[in-house]
């Protein structure tokens, strides 16, 4: 693949380099380091004149130093002419702030946007953002990719009675993901109708649906500290789920939430690599990883989307079609 050069910010090297490998590709040499003040400095170490570059930062961890480096990145790189800038951000930070709910809030997700703008990307490739219209505060093209053909194809190959099962969604906003795979899986859906008096409080939960005598799999894009999806599983079990799995593709995790998945009443917590998670899966048994790549450990399993977003890019590079990755998991 000539005239492509792909950089990692601090985020998720782990990622990056899974990513580049699976293109045969060697990561771009770059130093970010923080004077004694914090301010984030970034030195390309390799030309980029003409070249198709793509950077590599998920939101997550000190998510605003890594939004910040993302943006220094982009800027060092597209004033040095690089022909094209492409951002690929598998969890997109500020997502959940996509709408103003209440007056005087903010629409950060918008502002995010603008700066990636600003700083000069030309392209934005995302991973199941918390909701889709972000692509429209965006005027330039935004791939979101998803994490579905991946998930399907764990639930085939790890959930013996997966036939029995029925797909839930934790809250309304999750139907359409949630119907999506249980139409691919041909099972039935449920969704749990939750009220929230304030943001990371749930007040009442209500299953619509039906999960008596069977393998109950929540689905949603992204736990932050779980009180939703341990709330949902309790939900699950007293309705008469058999045992039920939650299935996200970002989790974040913080504050209590390992704690909170450790006393619920789930099989696996199975997460995606958008963000790294080696260290909460020493904290947590039930999270597992799922590796396609390498040799699978039975209890320790992480679902490995680096190929997906490898083959976006090398699609995206050599001008063909990403409608594939919708709905297949490249080999």
């Amino acid at each position: 693949m000539p005239n492509i050069k792909i950089f990692s910010g601090s985020s998720h090297q782990d990622l990056s380099q899974k990513i580049a490998d699976r293109l045969g590709l060697e990561l771009g040499k770059v130093v970010t380091k923080k004077f004694s003040n914090q301010e984030t400095c970034v030195e390309i170490g390799e030309s980029v004149r003409g070249e198709d570059v793509y950077i590599v930062q998920s939101g997550c961890g000190e998510i605003n130093d890594n939004l910040m480096e993302l943006l220094i990145m982009i800027n060092a790189c597209k004033i040095a002419s690089a022909s094209r800038v492409t951002a690929v951000i598998p969890c997109f930070p500020y997502a959940r702030q996509d709408k103003k709910d209440k007056s005087r809030a903010p629409i950060s997700a918008k502002l995010v946007a603008n700066m990636l703008s600003v700083a000069g990307a030309d392209h934005i490739i995302t991973m199941d953002l918390h909701a889709s219209q972000i692509q429209g505060f965006f005027d330039i093209p935004v791939d979101n990719l998803y994490a579905e053909p991946a998930v399907l194809k764990w639930i085939k190959e790890n959930i013996p009675e997966w036939k029995n099962c029925t797909i839930v969604s934790p809250d309304a906003g999750g139907a359409k993901r949630v119907t999506s795979i249980a139409d691919r899986l041909n099972v039935d859906f449920a969704l749990i109708h939750k009220e929230r008096k304030k943001a990371n409080e749930v007040d009442r939960m209500v299953l619509v649906g039906d999960v008596k005598d069977r393998v109950a799999i929540l689905v949603d894009d992204m736990a932050d500290t779980c009180g939703t999806i341990c709330h949902a599983a309790d939900k699950l079990v007293s309705a008469g789920a058999t045992k039920v799995y939650a299935i996200l593709t970002h989790g974040i995790f913080s504050g209590p939430a390992i704690s909170r998945i450790n006393n619920a009443c789930f099989e696996a917590v199975v997460v995606t690599n958008t963000i790294p998670q080696e260290d909460k899966m020493k904290q947590c048994p039930k999270i597992q990883q799922t590796c396609y790549t390498y040799e699978r450990h039975p209890l320790i399993q992480v679902i490995d989307i680096s190929m997906i977003l490898a083959e976006a890019i090398r699609r995206t590079h050599n001008g063909e079609s990403v409608s594939y990755l919708f709905s297949h998991v490249p080999l």
